[in-house]
């Protein structure tokens, strides 16, 4: 089948080229992939920034997201029948959705909402799993609680502000000065124009912050938050907490340990916390996102789509950080 694959780490590294069809297992379903989306993790696996937490077999095929039809089914598969249409976040370990065809277990595929084309759907899984993961099941963000949420014309941006507001939740984002009414549109309470204004001189008494950008964005962060505020992180560093979930070795427990410990030791001081959040593939979160999805409570945003022939160059617009929302890769 032909593939998006990489040979060896690197930021241009990658090519189409044939990869092996895929195995199914017992509790597998056979997908032919109609659409993935470009995720700025692609590009921190194709450049290798992962390679100690996700320790990947090279020849590698990328790709985080898909929205698809079902072909064939594992013997013991019983929520799904071929000609299903699904969407999916595959398992971490079991990555490769700039494929013709994956095979991807069961636990970690829902249907497609009804109300979206293959390539809204495909957009969907990674960024939304990532928004309530921070919001709902780590930060369990009440009504009337303040959250920040940075980047909010991104691809979690987007989505993060729309499940904050349906939480419940005053919500602030930052953004350039092109996008301020844009994101407005998207929910946001209070928008700062990084531009112009810093953030962390206008909020302050924070319940949440979702951090998306640099260490330096990071540790300011932590001057908006009231005590006992959260500051959770999907750019890193990671903590040892999350080495100890991940099953890594003692050493690299120890590695993301002093990774995080200025930023652990501030919000220490501050009486704030801090973690680190990798997002997973989860069934039943999918499965609520999709009923928000259908009740129009959440909406995809698709910037751009390029062909299949085209995947390098979506990763590089990608990389540029101007994206407005999700980009997608269309292979049907």
């Amino acid at each position: 089948m032909k593939a998006f694959l990489i040979d060896r780490y690197g930021k241009n590294s990658g090519r189409i080229g044939e990869a092996p069809m895929p195995t199914v297992g017992a509790h597998e379903v056979l997908i032919e992939v109609h659409a993935s989306s470009v995720n700025l993790l692609d590009s921190k696996i194709r450049t290798g920034e992962f390679k100690l937490i996700l320790p990947y077999a090279l020849p590698l095929v990328l790709g985080n997201d898909l929205a698809g039809v079902v072909v064939e089914v594992g013997s013991q598969v019983q929520r799904f029948k071929a000609g299903d249409e699904v969407y999916a976040r595959p398992p971490e370990a079991r990555i490769g959705t700039f494929a013709q065809w994956i095979a991807v277990n069961e636990n970690a595929i829902a249907l497609k909402p009804a109300n979206t084309s293959m390539a809204q759907a495909a957009s969907i899984p990674l960024v939304a799993l990532t928004a309530w993961q921070v919001l709902v099941e780590t930060a369990r963000i009440k009504k009337g609680q303040k959250v920040l949420i940075h980047a909010g014309s991104g691809g979690v941006g987007t989505l993060a502000i729309q499940l904050a507001k349906h939480l419940g939740a005053y919500v602030a984002t930052t953004t350039s000065t092109a996008n301020v009414e844009w994101v407005k549109a998207l929910g946001a309470d209070q928008v700062i124009d990084y531009t112009r204004q810093d953030f962390n001189s206008v909020l302050h008494d924070y319940d949440l912050v979702l951090n998306s950008l640099d260490a330096d964005v990071l540790h300011k962060s932590l001057k908006v938050l009231k005590p006992g505020g959260q500051l959770i992180s999907i750019s890193g560093p990671p903590t040892v907490q999350f080495a100890q979930e991940q099953g890594l070795s003692w050493p690299l427990q120890q590695v993301m340990r002093l990774l995080s410990f200025n930023i652990r030791r501030k919000a220490r001081q501050q009486g704030v916390s801090y973690a680190f959040l990798f997002m997973r593939a989860n069934i039943a979160q999918l499965q609520q996102i999709t009923a928000l999805i259908e009740a129009g409570i959440i909406k995809p945003v698709v910037d751009r789509s390029f062909t299949f022939e085209a995947t390098a160059e979506a990763l590089k617009y990608v990389e540029q950080g101007r994206a407005k929302g999700k980009v997608v890769v269309r292979l049907k």
